[in-house]
């Protein structure tokens, strides 16, 4: 089959893209191919008259992924501002189930890894929900559902990344350095003059200008201790909305055909234990239960909760299935739980690579598992659609 931009553009072929990225990744990862894989991820490129000095694997986590983050960011902003969640009616529904599809994996998890003080830490790897496989499965199984359940899922996994960023800029910031940061803020507010002077004379100086401050932004962001892709998320929320349309539509080809298959092979790229199963990580059991699990029930019961107490004005309540339809979706992780596992783990390789293989194999599950309910839910409106004609 030959790939096109549409392919790229599209929401089924990049959830496969990604899933066979992922598992080229822990394919070779165990096979003779190991070493010299590993020596080229783990190989340093310095930036000359910086402090910046990344192996190419956090070349790729650091500094494409921040690409990822800018093109949600404007996705957001848009949702936030004109789409699913530019109200408190529309937004209070998904807002509750996100929560519980928040605090129910987090207690999960700490049942497991809490009294381990050595895992603790790895509590927001289940939170998140990757919005590119979610859909992907939805448009794959889900032939006959009403927009509603696309619509709350989309809204759902859009808050599920906002506090998944917050996460990773509060949780995951390390020996701050302020000056850094005060001059990483001025290079955003920079760019979001330029953005404003682009959306009126659209002068392609300016769109060049515009490259080279939020590349300086990102490499100000970087050094300060503040994770990088922090920067891409900045940059993105301020920028003006024509420019940030054109710049999201000219990067969402690369993001989906390149930056997330690469990143999901790097994360992926780890060796599977030679241990029992009694003798994994708390943090790996923690992840493989939380995802499936505790995404389905803390999207489903606060869904249900939220759908009973809605205000006037709000969108008409999802039956109870298709809330458990949208929460095994919800529990596919993948993008931003690899990078919390990464985050989490940064100092404990051995537990890092379980959890990434927690994340891996409980968004499989959920995977599979949303397949199944989604499919099953599919026919049901599609036979009383029939018998309705």
């Amino acid at each position: 089959m030959r790939i096109t931009v549409k392919h790229l553009r599209g929401q089924q072929f990049p959830a496969v893209l990604l899933l066979l990225a992922a598992g080229l990744g822990l394919l070779l990862a165990n096979l003779a191919t190991h070493d010299a894989i590993a020596a080229i991820l783990d190989f340093h490129i310095a930036v000359p008259g910086t402090a910046l000095d990344l192996s190419v694997a956090h070349w790729v986590s650091d500094g494409l992924l921040a690409i990822f983050f800018l093109v949600v960011a404007v996705e957001l902003r848009h949702e936030l501002t004109h789409g699913e969640l530019d109200s408190a009616s529309k937004a209070v529904q998904p807002a509750i189930a996100a929560a519980g599809g928040v605090l129910v994996p987090i207690a999960v998890y700490l049942v497991f890894a809490g009294a381990d003080s050595g895992t603790a830490s790895g509590w927001p790897i289940p939170t998140a929900t990757d919005i590119a496989f979610a859909l992907g499965v939805l448009a794959m199984f889900g032939r006959g559902l009403p927009s509603t359940v696309r619509v709350f899922l989309l809204a759902l996994a859009i808050l599920d990344d906002i506090i998944g960023i917050i996460f990773i800029a509060v949780l995951f910031a390390h020996d701050v350095q302020w000056l850094l940061l005060a001059l990483a803020v001025v290079a955003v507010v920079v760019f979001w003059v330029l953005s404003r002077m682009l959306h009126r004379q659209g002068h392609p100086a300016v769109a060049v200008l515009m490259v080279v401050v939020g590349l300086l932004a990102w490499g100000l962001v970087a050094a300060s201790g503040i994770h990088a892709t922090i920067a891409g998320v900045l940059l993105g929320l301020v920028m003006a909305p024509v420019p940030a349309a054109r710049v999201r539509h000219a990067l969402e080809p690369a993001v989906n055909g390149v930056i997330l298959p690469l990143f999901a092979f790097v994360a992926a790229f780890v060796m599977i234990p030679a241990v029992a199963p009694s003798e994994l990580s708390p943090a790996f059991w923690g992840i493989v239960v939380a995802l499936p699990v505790g995404k389905v029930i803390g999207i489903s019961l606060f869904g249900w909760v939220a759908m009973r107490i809605r205000p006037r004005g709000a969108p008409p309540a999802l039956p109870f299935a298709d809330l458990v339809a949208a929460g095994t979706l919800g529990g596919i992780g993948f993008t931003v739980s690899l990078l919390l596992a990464n985050l989490a783990f940064a100092r404990d390789a051995a537990v890092r690579d379980q959890a990434i293989l927690g994340v891996l194999i409980g968004s499989l599950i959920a995977l599979v598992l949303a397949g199944i309910f989604v499919s099953l839910r599919a026919a049901w409106y599609r036979r009383a659609a029939a018998a309705a004609s």
